[in-house]
């Protein structure tokens, strides 16, 4: 009764649109024939339970749905229609953004990865270069222990160690010719030239000599404007004259 009485209080008389609610009884399996196995549902068995809630479920949609469509509700979601995501612009930007410093983290430990396996490569081939050349090293002293004490008479030793270092100056000298002038020679070369003579290339010809269109004789005897007067005959000749007046006296 006390039941009963809670439920007349909060309970509302309102349309069957406004609530939506359907209630069905347990429903028959279509497939069987007998009508006896409507209350053969054993409850221990998953597939049997799940599969009567989905029979009941359906049945009360099948009924639900011509109400409604006596209500004129629509029941099919138009073509146009749009509806928002489950997650906003700014959420999905900053999954984005997560997976993109995700992925950049990825790419950096993979290169990593790559420059401490090329380093590790590099340091042994570095050792396997000292351990052969420790091992030449003592081979050969080993070799001249053996000639001093005369153990030996054979020099071949010398002649190994003679064509190697041969080896190494020829493989010098095909690199110098491969690479060419330093940059200190291209830029003396670019600044003063290269090539041909150099000395006396500024001396007199005979045709020079006679040749006597430029001469102005108030520039050769100081008596231009300005050049006048007890100083201009004393001036000393600069630095370059004075080298050339000595390479002439010699």
């Amino acid at each position: 009764d006390g039941l009963k009485q809670c439920l007349s209080e909060f309970k509302q008389q309102l349309a069957w649109v406004e609530r939506l609610d359907v209630t069905s009884g347990q429903v028959a399996d279509p497939v069987s024939q007998s009508a006896s196995d409507k209350d053969a549902v054993d409850p221990e068995n998953d597939f049997q339970r799940e599969m009567s809630f989905y029979r009941q479920a359906q049945a009360a949609v099948l009924e639900a749905l011509p109400r409604l469509r006596k209500l004129q509700v629509p029941t099919r979601r138009p073509d146009d229609y749009f509806a928002e995501m489950a997650k906003s612009d700014q959420q999905m930007q900053k999954i984005r953004q997560k997976l993109k410093s995700k992925q950049e983290a990825m790419e950096r430990s993979e290169k990593a990865k790559q420059l401490r396996a090329m380093r590790k490569y590099g340091k042994k081939v570095q050792t396997e270069i000292l351990q052969r050349r420790q091992k030449e090293k003592k081979n050969m002293l080993n070799a001249v222990k053996k000639y001093q004490k005369g153990l030996s008479d054979k020099l071949d030793f010398l002649d190994e160690e003679q064509t190697s270092s041969q080896g190494n100056k020829k493989g010098s000298a095909n690199q110098r010719i491969k690479k060419g002038p330093n940059a200190k020679r291209r830029y003396k070369n670019q600044k003063f030239g290269f090539g041909g003579k150099k000395k006396g290339s500024k001396w007199n010809t005979k045709e020079s000599f006679n040749d006597v269109s430029s001469f102005r004789s108030k520039v050769a005897h100081n008596k231009g404007p300005g050049k006048g007067g007890k100083k201009a005959l004393n001036k000393r000749p600069g630095k370059r004259a004075r080298q050339k007046m000595k390479s002439r006296a010699r």
